[in-house]
């Protein structure tokens, strides 16, 4: 949500501004802007829509070059999208970006008309700018003025600020929203996720919060409160710009589903030892896990429906029952939390805010809390009691996909190894579960990936639908809840998920002639009953899709529907194969439908406010 970039060096800034906010055009936006130091004159040039609305501003502004600057793109909170609305927001003594909300934006606006201030915009942002702008007046020490604005500032920020009076210098703090500080010999760089910077340099550092971060040309300075100085500590990224770039796809999801075979190989080697699943860098020892008799798993969106897969999986192996919460009902509504029981936080980017404030909520409680992430030294890694990490590599696509398959690889992996602690499964079990994942899974889900014609050709006949219906039973209807959120998020078509069984307690009022249902029937244990619930939806009119296992296929006679058969594989595994599948018919129809498929409207990748 929102980009935030800035560079201070010998290099012209405003090409560096303008690539690194490409890159991060996958977190959302609908406006963008930069500001420059020219000598002591701050300029900025702002436009809402797309980049190169900016771009053209730019170019007939004729700036010339520049050496210290920041850019933003913006996903509106407050306010309508609009150039006026747009950030960055500036007094002829600072400008300012923000990723976050400010909570206490009326109380600080009533306090600075008192001292004169006018506003122009409906954004919490410009009353931020104007905050920092007094105090600065009051200090004109940047680094003081930023930790006294941040003690006044209720909610979550990432501040990227410039002020006339040093040229040359760009400072940072932040509260919750993610920032990373860099350099390469040509200068500094300031960005909100580590894309904006990969062209320059792999290393980088993540902005602890409340600290205040001065960026030279030469060097980068941390201050605490205390106006102690330090260098940063830097990580070093674990991918390359050339990953971060389409490699010839239309698309960037297209992409990523394709490279599904290669995160999960990549995330489940490093999970297994000795043919066995192995934690034991997480889990020393295996205490905790011997005493948890309850589980939570917290997530937002796509990572919540991970976890429902991870439900079912753990207790079907382990035997230990698991709650599935949504994030931004979590600690809203006072979780019973026991004593011996854990909870599993799960997001690709390990920013989701919502999901960062349950986690808070959990630990408060006493609950050992477990991260599964995506990005290394994230928020959600770090505040966590314990971490797993998937290697789904760098993922830019809006909709999530390889992100989700590699959560639920590493979810049965846990599932098995839970379950060989509780002694519900042998060793034997939990070795030949492992040799599938490792091996069967990949080729598996890369022989699925084998059925994009026939899926694209299917997926032609729905792109014209207002409505459709995904249905399953037991497993089969939470990958259908995924999948219909991947397809509705994309391709804009009003999509629902249903237990088959339910339909005929309200839902089949609503089928009527050539409306597309989807079915999933993978678990042959239901097939009997999920045909029923097929044979009531065609005999309404319904335009039935069904995808189910090479197995079904065998043991029972279809439908005469339009079938696509997933490749034949261990029963437990399906899942994946069906998330295959049915991201390939929601990025095929929302390219057929001509949307922008990574890029959906008013949706943005990493969710940094509650």
């Amino acid at each position: 949500m929102c980009g935030i970039v800035g560079y201070t060096g010998a290099k012209n800034c405003i090409p560096v501004l303008i690539e690194g906010l490409k890159m991060l055009e996958y977190r959302g936006y609908d406006s963008a802007g930069v500001s420059f130091l020219d000598g002591k004159c701050i300029r900025t040039v702002k436009a809402k829509g797309k980049l190169s609305n900016l771009e053209e501003r730019l170019e007939a502004s004729k700036l010339g070059e520049m050496h210290c600057g920041i850019g933003h793109t913006r996903w509106a909170t407050h306010g309508a999208p609009s150039d006026i609305n747009s950030h960055p927001h500036s007094t002829e003594m600072v400008s300012l970006v923000h990723n976050g909300i400010v909570e206490n934006h009326a109380e600080i606006e009533a306090f600075l008309r008192q001292k004169g201030y006018t506003f122009v915009s409906d954004t919490d942002t410009e009353r931020a700018s104007k905050l920092i702008d007094m105090l600065y007046k009051e200090t004109k020490d940047p680094v003081a003025t930023l930790f006294r604005a941040s003690a006044a500032i209720r909610g979550s920020y990432a501040f990227g600020v410039i002020f006339s009076d040093f040229p040359g210098k760009i400072f940072a703090i932040r509260k919750d929203s993610p920032l990373i500080i860099a350099k390469d010999a040509s200068g500094s760089f300031l960005a909100s996720d580590i894309p904006a910077i990969l062209p320059y340099t792999k290393e980088y550092c993540r902005l602890d919060e409340h600290y205040v971060a001065e960026l030279s040309r030469t060097d980068i300075k941390i201050y605490d409160e205390n106006a102690n100085v330090s260098e940063p500590k830097y990580e070093v990224a674990l991918w390359n710009s050339e990953q971060a770039k389409k490699g010839g796809f239309p698309h960037f999801m297209l992409k990523e589903i394709y490279e599904e075979p290669s995160a999960l190989e990549s995330t489940i080697e490093r999970r297994i030892s000795n043919g066995l699943p192995s934690f034991d860098e997480t889990f020393p020892d295996n205490i905790l896990l011997e005493s948890i008799d309850e589980i939570h798993v917290v997530a937002c969106g796509t990572a919540m429906h991970a976890g429902l897969v991870g439900k079912y999986i753990i207790e079907k192996l382990a035997r230990i029952p698991v709650n599935v919460e949504i994030a931004s009902e979590f600690h809203y509504r006072d979780p019973i939390l026991k004593k011996n029981s854990l909870a599993i936080f799960i997001s690709q980017s390990g920013e989701t805010a919502d999901t960062l404030a349950a986690l808070r909520h959990a630990k408060s409680e006493g609950v050992p809390t477990l991260a599964i992430v995506n990005v290394f030294g994230s928020s959600l890694a770090r505040e966590a009691d314990y971490v797993l990490y998937t290697m789904a590599g760098p993922e830019i696509s809006v909709a999530s996909t390889k992100a989700y398959s590699v959560q639920c690889a590493i979810l049965y992996l846990f599932a098995a190894h839970l379950a060989l602690i509780k002694q519900k499964i042998t060793s034997e079990a939990a070795r030949s579960l492992c040799e599938k994942l490792r091996s069967e899974l990949p080729r598996a889900v890369a022989a699925t990936l084998a059925l994009n014609d026939t899926i694209h050709q299917i997926s032609t006949k729905i792109s014209s639908a207002e409505h459709l219906f995904y249905i399953g039973r037991g497993i089969d209807y939470q990958l259908s809840i995924e999948s219909s959120l991947k397809l509705k998020e994309i391709s804009y078509i009003h999509s629902e998920a249903y237990a088959a069984g339910e339909l005929k307690h309200g839902t089949i009022s609503l089928i009527t002639d050539g409306i597309p249902v989807i079915c999933i029937m993978t678990d042959s244990s239901l097939a009997k009953k999920t045909i029923s619930g097929i044979h009531e939806v065609a005999a309404r009119g319904a335009h039935v899709i069904l995808i189910c296992s090479a197995d079904i296929q065998d043991e029972h006679a279809l439908p005469d529907v339009e079938t696509v058969i997933l490749p034949r594989t261990e029963p437990l595994l399906y899942p994946f194969l069906t998330a295959t599948a049915t991201q390939l018919i929601a990025y095929h129809t929302s390219a057929d439908k001509g949307i922008d498929v990574d890029k959906p409207r008013n949706l943005a990748k990493s969710v940094t406010v509650e």
